[in-house]
């Protein structure tokens, strides 16, 4: 913008008249002259002329009365004028100029009539780029010359022009004065007003004032430039709650939608079940029965308590009680489901029942529950409890109704009254028992254990029957030994009955040791007999009053280990509905098996291919026969298998997540770090039963660990000749077979030496992979380099967004020394520890940072792409419905998320 400076000139000589004292008269004779003279339109038109180019020596000043700058600290002038061509005019001496020169005089003082010469100073000589002649004259030829020059750093209330000639034929014809401006605007949602530019090429900082209905988000300015155009925005405001902005102003928003954070960029639409009768809403009131947590968004919907548990089931086993069931139906629109469990012990009749109280337990915790599985220890044996399964939500507590609670009833099992049919003879007892009164289901086998009396820590020996009488052989001479019975139903194993001491008839030593030879023969052929351990082949036994693991090779008969430790299944009770894979024998499916007296499960179900030999089915059966052995929460499941026709088939639980090194890529960063240590825990927890069992998994790494829909992950993959044969992340290695080097301890890898301790190892790999979410460890590097790099002490860095201790455990899992690696028992403790604190997991290893599309290191030009760049691709939808379509939008948020941050830490 320009603003025009009104002036009027008029002839120095005028001025001088007054003042004959101070000015010598002969320089206004003459001077210059103002005269009206017609332009091209015939339109009247006054200009000052002098043109006394017959006399030397000319010193013809024009000057105008005292201009205001108005602020101002450059001005600019723009003269018009006309000059002749010197050559044009006849007999004119040599002193004939061409040119004129203009002065400014700056002065606080607007009544000035006298100002010396000297005390002008000089704006420039002015030329013509276009003079004139005496025929242009005649033709009517208006040769116009048009120039601007400028003045700088005025500070004084105001200036004089001045014009001297000093010899030319010039007609002034106007002088305009101006200045510049940046206009009034408003950007932003900020009103900047009219700014006067600055001096020089001095950039003017202005700061904005939000407009209506706005607030400010980050402080509004601009910079004016010298040629008045606005430049560099900087911050703006944003629309108060309740409002949006629409052509840069802030609308109320309208019914049905509202605004809950002057950050959001438009209203939106209520979410289901709630709504806003009224303009300028802030959020949506929820309809009558459904609710809003405090911690839940605005933009969230409104959500109900969830209906009941569903299909309650129960395994008991002596005093210990499974509860499952299945979710509710409704969960009220929430997923954050969780369930509790109350515990009553009831009279014989139900009349009477009292709370369980703290002497019973609940695995892994009573309340609060987020699978729907839990186990009940420490009942009482024969006794009646009721439970009562409650399921609960975020605005569960919001709700005036009761809670959605299944209920669920039990009778422990009783105990078996052994009574001694004979006492003794020379190397065997006959025992006979009565079964519980009241058991709970159809007794399936008795289990018999026996050991020589003072000896039960070191050595005991199982046996089982159909039949409530047993014959125990083998015994030795002369020695006391302590039976105890319990009976097993489709519920599960009762306790033990009340122990009975017996003695064996003495014998002489040669029939001692023949005895002992049968013995040993006979429980080697039943897979029960204590043998000493090789490190490299696992055996049965059981000692410390612990199973421990027998290997299906120490059969003679393969076929017997699996008889022993996997149940037989009716291939009609097995529905197929679909291939999920493909293993190293045949296919894998899932699909439903139908139990007797309880509800139709999921399963996954491996096949055998057509055309095997006894070796491959021997060595396909050998998983399921290692599997039957494990009964823990976090091992897989082994249902049963199909041996008695085609094709065989290995039934286990459905996993319904895969594995969990995909399931990890698939929702990476979807996850709290509570979560995670969750996971962990869990698989640290099925490698301390294994680890008791005397058990070696040898290839323990994420893509070994299955995940189903509560996040429960188990060790699975038993398979132990091809884990260590065709395994693609295996290597060979100098003493033969293939290990999976990335996931394998030092000493494993160089001299076979594989036991708890190189699993520990391998935990700590799995860590590394869960925090990491599937990341390859060690990435691209070679099998050979990695083993070089450990053997120099080098160890995976943590994670992004890593916890300090999780990291250090990580660390303590990869000590050189086997001794000096924590115990599984020690790293379930461990993470049970940080899971009931959770700000011990707040310090990270290092730290992640929000990225904005601001940063250099980004280069996208839609918020698409951006979101792609940080890994956050799948809320492109999520964003768009909520307005936010230009990187310039993202860029608040950003900034807006980082302060909050930047808080919270």
């Amino acid at each position: 913008s320009q603003q025009l400076i009104h002036l009027l000139l008029f002839p120095l000589c005028v001025l001088l008249s007054l003042l004959p004292l101070l000015f010598p008269l002969p320089l206004c004779h003459p001077q210059w002259e103002e005269i009206s003279v017609m332009d091209e339109r015939n339109t009247p038109m006054r200009t000052y002329q002098v043109c006394n180019v017959m006399e030397a020596n000319q010193n013809n000043w024009l000057r105008t009365r005292h201009i205001s700058r108005e602020g101002a600290q450059r001005v600019y002038i723009e003269i018009k004028f006309t000059l002749r061509d010197c050559n044009s005019l006849p007999g004119v001496p040599g002193t004939c100029k061409e040119t004129f020169n203009m002065y400014y005089y700056e002065s606080n003082n607007a009544n000035l009539w006298f100002i010396k010469e000297s005390q002008y100073v000089k704006i420039d000589t002015i030329a013509a780029d276009e003079s004139f002649t005496q025929v242009d004259v005649g033709d009517r030829v208006m040769k116009l010359n048009t120039e601007v020059r400028d003045i700088s750093n005025l500070s004084k209330k105001g200036f004089y022009l001045a014009f001297q000639d000093l010899g030319a034929c010039i007609a002034l014809v106007s002088v305009r004065v101006f200045y510049k401006k940046c206009p009034l605007t408003v950007l932003n949602l900020a009103q900047f007003p009219d700014t006067i530019t600055g001096g020089d090429t001095a950039l003017v900082e202005v700061h904005g004032v939000c407009v209506n209905a706005s607030e400010e988000f980050e402080a509004p300015k601009m910079y004016c430039s010298a040629d008045g155009g606005w430049l560099v925005p900087i911050g703006r405001c944003v629309c108060k709650p309740g409002f949006e902005e629409n052509k840069n102003i802030c609308q109320p928003c309208r019914p049905s939608t509202y605004k809950a954070l002057a950050t959001d960029a438009y209203c939106t639409k209520c979410p289901p079940h709630s709504s806003s009768p009224q303009e300028q809403a802030v959020e949506c009131v929820c309809e009558k029965g459904f609710y809003r947590a405090e911690t839940d968004p605005r933009s969230m919907a409104c959500t109900r308590p969830p209906s009941a548990p569903e299909n309650p089931i129960t395994t008991v086993n002596e005093t210990c009680v499974t509860l499952e069931w299945s979710p509710p139906r409704d969960t009220g629109g929430r997923g954050d489901i969780t369930y509790s469990v109350h515990c009553t012990k009831c009279s014989g009749d139900g009349k009477k029942c009292t709370p369980c109280g703290s002497s019973v337990h609940f695995v892994p915790r009573q309340f609060g529950l987020s699978s729907a599985t839990v186990l009940v220890t420490d009942l009482q044996p024969d006794s009646n409890y009721s439970f009562t399964i409650e399921s609960q939500n975020g605005v569960s507590d919001l709700s005036p109704t009761p809670r959605g609670t299944a209920i669920i009833n039990v009778t422990t099992s009783q105990t078996v009254n052994v009574v001694l049919k004979e006492r003794r003879s020379k190397d065997s007892v006959t025992l006979a028992w009565q079964g519980p009164e009241r058991p709970n289901g159809a007794i399936v086998e008795y289990e018999v254990i026996y050991y020589e009396k003072n000896q039960r820590e070191q050595n005991y020996t199982v046996l089982k029957t159909r039949s409530n009488m047993m014959t125990v052989d083998g015994l030795k001479p002369g020695t006391t030994y302590v039976f105890r019975v319990r009976a097993r139903t489709d519920g599960g194993y009762g306790s033990y009955g009340g122990e009975i001491e017996l003695e064996t008839s003495h014998e002489g030593k040669s029939l001692l040791l023949f005895l002992f030879i049968l013995s040993a023969f006979f429980f080697r052929h039943c897979g029960y007999i204590k043998a000493k351990q090789d490190p490299d082949e696992e055996k049965m036994q059981f000692q410390h009053g612990s199973r421990t693991y027998i290997h299906p090779h120490t059969y003679e008969d393969p076929n017997q280990a699996v008889r022993d430790f996997a149940k037989e299944i009716d291939a009609s009770n097995i529905r197929i509905e679909r291939v999920i894979g493909a293993g190293e024998f045949g296919e894998v499916c899932s699909g439903r098996l139908r139990v007797q007296g309880k509800r139709e499960i999921y399963v996954a179900i491996k096949s055998l291919k057509a055309g095997y030999s006894d070796k491959q089915r021997r060595d396909f059966l050998s998983e399921a026969s290692i599997m039957g052995q494990f009964d823990h929460p976090n091992i897989i499941r082994l249902e049963g298998v199909v041996t008695r026709c085609k094709p065989v088939m290995i039934i286990t639980e459905f996993m319904e997540n895969g594995s969990l090194d995909t399931f990890l890529k698939k929702h990476d960063g979807q996850f709290t770090v509570i979560q995670l240590v969750g996971m962990l825990r869990g698989i640290a927890s099925g490698m301390k039963y294994l680890s008791d069992m005397s058990y070696v998994h040898r290839d323990l790494a994420a893509r070994n660990i299955l995940v189903n829909s509560n996040l429960v992950c188990k060790v699975s993959d038993f398979g132990l000749s091809r884990v260590l044969e065709d395994d693609p992340e295996a290597a060979y290695t100098t003493r033969g077979g293939k290990i999976p080097i990335r996931w394998t301890a030092p000493e494993a890898i160089a001299y076979r030496k594989f036991t708890s301790a190189s699993d520990v190892w391998s935990y700590g790999i799995v860590m590394w992979e869960v925090i990491s979410y599937g990341e390859r460890p060690y990435w691209e590097m070679s099998n050979q380099d990695v083993i070089k790099a450990i053997d120099e002490g080098y160890r995976l860095p943590a994670p992004m967004d890593c916890p300090v201790v999780l990291h250090q455990l990580m660390l303590d899992c990869w000590e050189k020394g086997r001794s000096d690696r924590p115990k599984f028992g020690q790293i379930v403790t461990i993470l049970d520890k940080l899971i009931r604190n959770p700000a011990s997991l707040r310090e990270l290893a290092n730290s992640s940072v929000w990225s904005d599309p601001s940063t250099p290191e980004f280069s996208v030009s839609t918020v698409d792409e951006w979101l792609e760049a940080i890994k956050m691709g799948q809320y492109k939808e999520n964003f768009s419905s909520a307005g936010y379509v230009s990187l310039d939008s993202v860029l608040y948020i950003s900034v807006r998320y980082r302060r909050l941050l930047s808080h919270s830490c």
